[in-house]
């Protein structure tokens, strides 16, 4: 078996890049034959058309040729008949592209079919039946069915022969269009007496090797005499019908005439085509001569119809003419948009002229209306690019954004040059995938929020919030409170930011009066990879809350002296006594101290400032009031709800010092404190007591100890050695020992009258008392006592209260 492998490569300078190879093959290969080796020839690796999955993108040759990707060849897929596939066509061809992905290529091939000799040539009719008149004249001609052979070239028919030849003979006429015509001519003069029925055998031959024939009988009947046989006014008729005319059109009109009268002028016209489809689309009106159309004419499968016509007369003398009939075109087909090869996808940050879509247009009609442009939408990323044989690459013609735009539907229109112009178009979904190219937003440049002190820990602030662009993973937003300090310690033992939602929690209790706001960075972080982030800063203020009551500062309370203010009797109305002074730590309105003064009496004499604190008369002072007077202010604040703090002020309304004493002294001391003061004295008399009876029995112990050991030295023989106790010592050599008693005696005051310290302060009119302090008197008094053992020296120290 031969096979012939024309190869040529076109490269064109478009992407993607393309080419073309031609194979030429013999039909009726078995199934599994080699049409040829695709890889090696294209100049492709095996490893690209298995990667590429490469495969065949036809309309309708798939079934006969597949593609072996492991081995790069091209293989018969089903038998090829050539005459069922190509009855119309003298070159048969398979015509089919191979599309290759990642990147997306293309290759044009086309396989020729050629013809081999499996066809014998055949008649439509197994016997064809004449009737010529005895009289028909030597060199008269008979039109034979011409024998039809599927094959082509030198396997169609080649010759005729007839059998036998006593009366015919047999000749082929090649006529313009290089078609054979077989007539029968009569050679020899017909006696009807002699006999009245002629057969003959009509073989047909082709040219193939080996050689195939077809017969065909023919049954003559020998008529009586008619002499002259009808003659076609032309021997080439020619005709136009335009595709899709409706039935019944009269296509054209033939005339023939015969010279005889009467029966034998009398003209039947035939189509006597065979083996074809012209008696499906045309009749001829048997005695008028008319072409009528019976049957759809479609220019795109038949342009050109050829009728052979043949005109009888009563005698069976016959001639014939060719009426050829152009189908001109209609505007009638679409263009048929057809999708080779299409991402569904693609990433956001494809490059210019990236292709996407591979699409193939055919429009069935001719010229002008076989012509097609194609375009896509207007305001599309996306551009058509031609290349030839009516294929298009539908590619990226500017910069791709996902978060504009995260799904196209391309509408690619295609119309053709015909009046009126066909269009069709079709919709492609393209969905663009995300890249991390959006870093999180937040809501806003950037945040201020208030908590209230004294706070739960724990409590939720405020949500700091961001978004992301992208999509998916690329757009999942994560929150991370940046490491800062604040007052020296990190900004973490402050507050915390939930890494999911944002929310901002305060870890500790906080306190307006140590922190009154600060501020940190919280970055928002995307999933993606690398991830992208963004940073906002969040300050925080803390509000005060009234938390702390009024502090005041003078007039100074102390639990052992007290403060008194002098007020002379003969103050005027408003005279300034003194001035409460307090201070509150809280702020704003919390921080607002109003001064209140509570009466004690129908008659008050004094009254507070409420903004100031000033303690001042209201009116002049009698002799009922009082010498000694107990103010008490409530100083309060602002605050919701509000605080308080008491302040006692002691006012002396005298002139002197001396007039106020014994007053104060009394007004100091109150029961309760009487009966401390008593307790503590007992208990420490009991105390002195116990440790001064302890050491009076623990010297008494040593005394006799020693003296114990000094008599048994005494009566002993041992030399006596002189012992001397710590911090005594030998006078002069005489034995003589300091004898030193030291008393401490204390003497308590009257619970009623004590001697008092009076401390006078820089203002006249303050005075100073202290009620716990007591005279004190210390003596001293060194005595020496003789003991029982003159070198046995003892130091006594004794306390009483």
């Amino acid at each position: 078996m031969n096979r012939q492998v024309l190869l040529f490569v076109s490269l064109l300078c478009l992407e993607p890049v393309m080419g073309q190879v031609s194979y030429s093959i013999p039909e009726e290969m078995p199934r599994g034959s080699l049409v040829g080796n695709i890889a090696k020839d294209l100049g492709l690796e095996i490893r690209r058309l298995v990667e590429g999955k490469a495969k065949i993108y036809t309309r309708n040759s798939d079934r006969y040729v597949e593609l072996n990707r492991e081995k790069g060849v091209l293989l018969v897929k089903e038998r090829i008949d050539r005459e069922a596939l190509c009855s119309k066509t003298e070159l048969c061809a398979l015509e089919f592209q191979i599309i290759l992905e990642n990147p997306m290529e293309f290759y044009s091939v086309t396989v020729q079919i050629t013809d081999i000799n499996d066809h014998a040539p055949t008649f439509e009719k197994d016997e064809m039946k004449f009737r010529i008149s005895e009289s028909a004249i030597l060199g008269a001609k008979f039109v034979l069915k011409k024998a039809l052979d599927l094959d082509e070239g030198i396997n169609n028919v080649k010759e005729y022969e007839i059998k036998p030849t006593d009366n015919f003979a047999l000749k082929v006429v090649n006529d313009a269009d290089g078609n054979k015509n077989v007539e029968m001519v009569l050679q020899k003069p017909l006696d009807r007496e002699k006999q009245e029925q002629i057969s003959l055998v009509l073989t047909a031959v082709d040219g193939g090797e080996p050689q195939m024939t077809g017969t065909m009988m023919i049954q003559i009947t020998v008529l009586d005499h008619n002499d002259n046989a009808p003659v076609f006014t032309q021997r080439v008729y020619k005709a136009t019908i335009t595709e899709n005319s409706p039935r019944g059109t009269v296509v054209a009109v033939v005339t023939a005439s015969d010279a005889d009268r009467d029966a034998n002028a009398k003209i039947s016209y035939s189509i006597t085509n065979s083996l074809d489809n012209v008696n499906q689309h045309f009749e001829i009106n048997a005695e008028s001569g008319e072409v009528v159309l019976i049957g759809d004419v479609d220019y795109e499968i038949s342009r050109r119809f050829k009728i052979e016509i043949q005109a009888s007369d009563a005698g069976g003398l016959t001639d014939s003419c060719k009426l050829i009939i152009e189908v001109q075109d209609v505007n009638d087909n679409k263009p048929e948009i057809n999708i080779m090869s299409k991402s569904n996808v693609i990433s956001e940050d494809a490059k210019l002229n990236t292709v996407v879509t591979m699409i193939n247009i055919e429009d069935r009609d001719s010229g002008e209306n076989g012509q097609v442009r194609c375009f896509v939408g207007d305001g599309l990323p996306f551009s058509l690019k031609s290349s030839k044989n009516n294929f298009y690459t539908l590619v990226t013609d500017s910069e791709l954004d996902r978060e504009s735009a995260s799904e196209y539907n391309i509408s690619v229109s295609c119309s053709d040059e015909g009046v009126p112009s066909l269009s069709s178009s079709v919709t492609l979904t393209l969905q663009i995938s995300d890249v991390n190219d959006n870093p999180p937003v937040f809501e806003r440049s950037s945040y201020e929020a208030y908590i209230v002190e004294n706070n739960t820990p724990g409590l939720s602030i405020f949500t700091v919030r961001a978004t992301d662009a992208d999509w998916n993973q690329n757009a999942r937003v994560s929150y991370i409170l940046e490491d800062s300090s604040v007052n020296g310690a990190s900004v973490s033992s402050y507050v915390s930011v939930s890494a999911d939602s944002g929310v901002v929690h305060a870890v500790r209790s906080l306190d307006y009066e140590q922190i009154k706001d600060f501020q940190f960075r919280v970055r928002a972080q995307d999933g993606g990879s690398p991830p992208l982030s963004s940073n906002v800063t969040v300050k925080i203020l803390i509000q005060d809350q009234n938390d702390n009551p009024p502090q005041v500062l003078y007039p100074v309370q102390t639990g052992g002296s007290l403060v008194a203010e002098m007020v002379p009797r003969s103050a005027d109305v408003g005279y300034l006594v003194t001035k409460v002074v307090a201070v509150d730590v809280d702020s704003g309105q919390n921080a607002w101290l109003s001064y209140k003064l509570q009466r004690a009496t129908d008659r008050p004499l004094f009254e507070v400032g409420l903004q100031n604190g000033e303690i001042r008369t209201i009116r002049q002072v009698t002799d009922k009031d009082a010498v000694k007077q107990k103010l008490s202010v409530t100083v309060e604040d602002n605050g919701q709800p509000s605080r308080s703090a008491t302040v006692i002020v002691n006012v002396a309304v005298a002139d002197s010092f001396p007039e106020v004493m014994s007053e104060f002294t009394d007004f100091t001391q109150d029961k309760e404190y009487n009966d401390n003061l008593t307790f503590y004295l007992v208990l420490a008399l009991a105390v002195v007591s116990f440790l001064f009876i302890t050491c009076l029995v623990v010297i008494i112990s040593v005394k006799i100890y020693r003296w114990r050991q000094s008599h048994v030295l005494y009566h002993s023989n041992l030399p006596v050695i002189p012992y001397y106790p710590p911090r005594y010592s030998d006078t002069l050599g005489t034995g003589t020992l300091q004898h030193v008693y030291n008393y401490e005696v204390c003497r308590t005051t009257d619970s009623r009258k004590s001697d008092c310290k009076f401390g006078r302060a820089g203002s006249q009119n303050v005075l100073i008392m202290d009620p716990s302090s007591s005279g004190t008197m210390q003596r001293m008094q060194s005595e020496k006592s003789i003991l029982d053992e003159p070198d046995s020296p003892l130091e006594v120290s004794s306390s009483s209260l």
